[in-house]
């Protein structure tokens, strides 16, 4: 968790996740963000449209920290529910191990107020995660139902990423992660992304080529908007510009 703010937003960039940001000298920060499409573990969460999108960290003494965050979605609607908003809630611990290789355990839950959806889509995840110089590998295990889907619990998600400067103010961050959803493998998947951010006058700038290699069901992908039958994996280029204060 200890890197730039520049590079926790090529993170972010490609995951679509909440990170600890730390403003200088305060434990306590504040993030908002507008992105051209939500995508969150490879899959555009708004449709393939813009997002809206907004959080607070703090750092408790000790390696400790919560926080929160928060983004607009439309694909709740698009199955029938009532939810427009994401909120997410998250704690966990940071620590080293040695001066290159640190940890970051924690929990994190995925609530959709007023979603009306039955399974609900609410999800609980415990996380750990490696950090070794550049490079991180993070697994998160659900505790609950995963999104919505039906005896999902047990699902698991594997995240390699990486954080390169090369040079001139911008950064570089691969990415390349493993969607299993327990007892439903036709909508397990793999995804991937490509970011590059920069910081330009205190607010960063990244562009990210983002996709995920769904299954087809019957002639239909698996991540298909009920809404248009859009592929929601589909690659495509997202762009975001982010302020943390």
């Amino acid at each position: 968790m200890k890197k730039t703010l520049l590079a926790l937003a090529a993170v972010t960039a490609i995951t679509a996740l909440p990170t600890v940001s730390h403003a200088e000298d305060s434990p306590l920060s504040f993030n908002v963000s507008l992105t051209t499409d939500y995508r969150y573990r490879g899959i555009s969460q708004t449709r393939l449209k813009p997002a809206l999108q907004g959080g607070a960290d703090y750092t408790l003494p000790g390696g400790f920290y919560v926080g929160t965050w928060l983004s607009t979605i439309k694909w709740i609607k698009d199955f029938g529910g009532g939810a427009d908003v994401e909120w997410d809630i998250y704690g966990g611990y940071k620590g080293e191990i040695s001066k290159e290789l640190t940890y970051d355990v924690g929990f994190l839950t995925y609530q959709y107020p007023g979603h009306d959806l039955n399974p609900s889509p609410v999800t609980n995840e415990f996380y750990g995660a490696l950090t070794f110089g550049p490079a991180t590998i993070k697994y998160s295990h659900s505790v609950s139902n995963l999104f919505g889907f039906a005896d999902s619990k047990n699902s698991g998600y594997l995240d390699l990423s990486a954080s390169f400067d090369i040079g001139g103010g911008f950064t570089f961050a691969p990415h390349l992660g493993y969607q299993k959803v327990a007892h439903a493998s036709d909508f397990s998947y793999t995804d991937y992304a490509l970011a590059v951010s920069k910081d330009v006058s205190g607010f960063t700038l990244t562009g990210a080529i983002i996709g995920a290699d769904t299954k087809t069901i019957n002639g239909v992908k698996a991540y298909a908007s009920p809404a248009n039958g859009k592929d929601l994996g589909k690659a495509g280029l997202v762009l975001s510009v982010k302020k943390t204060f």
